[in-house]
C-alpha cells in the first residue's frame, strides 16, 4: 500500500537528495540517512525548516538569536579545533599559559565535567587573532558589532540586563550571585557568569562576571565586554593576550 511521505528538508541537515534505480536516497555529511523504495510512495511534500540553529567544525549545535538587524550565537563557543579543522592546543599549567603566543583554550578550574555546558570554553586572545575559530560564515565580533550591540539595546548603561540570564544561585534560580542587577534575558543572549582565566593561569570571576572577547587589539592587549552580578550595563575594557575568555560568534553581514 502506498503512502504519503512528509519530509521537513533543512538545507543545513541534509546536503544530497537523490533517485536512483527506483530507490530514494537522503544523505547527511555523505551519510546515508533515509532510503525508500519510490514505488512505495505515493508522494513527497518538502517544506524548509527555518535555521535557528549552526554547527561548529567539532559538530557542537548552537542556537542563535536575532538582535536588531545582527544575528549572535546564544551559546559560549565550544570547539576544539579552528574551522580548518586544525586542532587548537589544551593548555591546563599555568607556567605554560602565561607563556602562550600561539592559541590555546581551557575551561575554568581545567574542569570539563561542570563548565563545558552551560559556560563553554575560555580561549586566550591568540586563539581568536586566528580569524578561524568561528565556523564558517560567523566571525568573533570586533568593536563596532558590540556597540551595535548596546545601541540597539539603549546603550551600554542598560544594555547588560537584556543580555544577562536570569535568576540567582541563592534562590536557586539561575547561575548568577545575587543581585543579577536587571537581569531580563529579553534579548534571548543569555549570557552566563563563565568568568575568566588569567594571564598567569590563575581562574576568577566565576558567578559573577561573564566575559567575551572584542577582535579589536591594541598594542600589548585586546578588548573585551562583560556582564557582571551588580549591574545592568555592557562594560568594555582591556587586558593581555593571555587572558582566557569565552567567546560569542555573530553572523557575517
Amino acid at each position: 500500500m502506498k503512502s504519503t511521505l512528509s519530509i521537513l528538508f533543512a538545507l543545513f541537515l541534509f546536503n544530497s537528495v537523490v533517485s536512483a534505480q527506483d530507490t530514494l536516497y537522503i544523505y547527511k555529511s555523505g551519510n546515508l540517512v533515509f532510503e525508500r523504495a519510490v514505488s512505495d510512495i505515493d508522494s513527497i511534500t518538502f517544506s524548509l525548516a527555518e535555521q535557528n540553529t549552526v554547527a561548529d567544525v567539532d559538530g557542537n549545535i548552537y542556537t542563535i538569536v536575532e538582535i536588531g538587524s545582527q544575528t549572535w550565537f546564544a551559546e559560549n563557543l565550544r570547539t576544539s579545533h579552528y574551522k580548518d579543522n586544525t586542532p587548537i592546543p589544551l593548555v591546563i599549567e599555568n607556567a605554560e599559559w602565561n607563556n602562550l603566543s600561539t592559541g590555546a583554550y581551557s575551561w575554568y578550574n581545567n574542569d570539563s565535567a561542570t563548565h563545558e555546558i552551560p559556560y563553554g570554553k575560555l580561549y586566550n586572545w591568540y586563539a581568536v587573532n586566528s580569524g578561524k575559530l568561528c565556523p564558517a560564515g560567523w566571525h568573533v565580533p570586533v568593536e563596532s558589532e558590540w556597540l551595535e550591540l548596546a545601541n540597539n539595546l539603549g546603550g551600554t548603561g542598560v544594555a547588560g540586563g537584556k543580555l544577562k540570564s536570569t535568576g540567582t544561585i541563592e534562590e536557586g534560580t539561575g547561575l548568577w550571585e545575587a543581585p543579577n542587577t536587571d537581569a531580563t534575558n529579553e534579548t534571548g543572549f543569555t549570557g552566563h557568569p563563565g568568568g575568566r582565566r588569567y594571564a598567569n593561569g590563575s581562574f576568577e570571576q566565576k558567578e559573577i562576571r561573564g566575559t567575551w572577547w572584542s577582535s579589536l587589539d591594541v598594542p600589548g592587549s585586546a578588548f573585551f565586554w562583560s556582564l557582571g552580578n551588580n549591574t545592568g550595563g555592557l562594560n568594555g575594557a582591556s587586558q593581555s593576550f593571555n587572558n582566557g575568555m569565552s567567546v560569542r560568534c555573530v553572523k557575517d553581514e
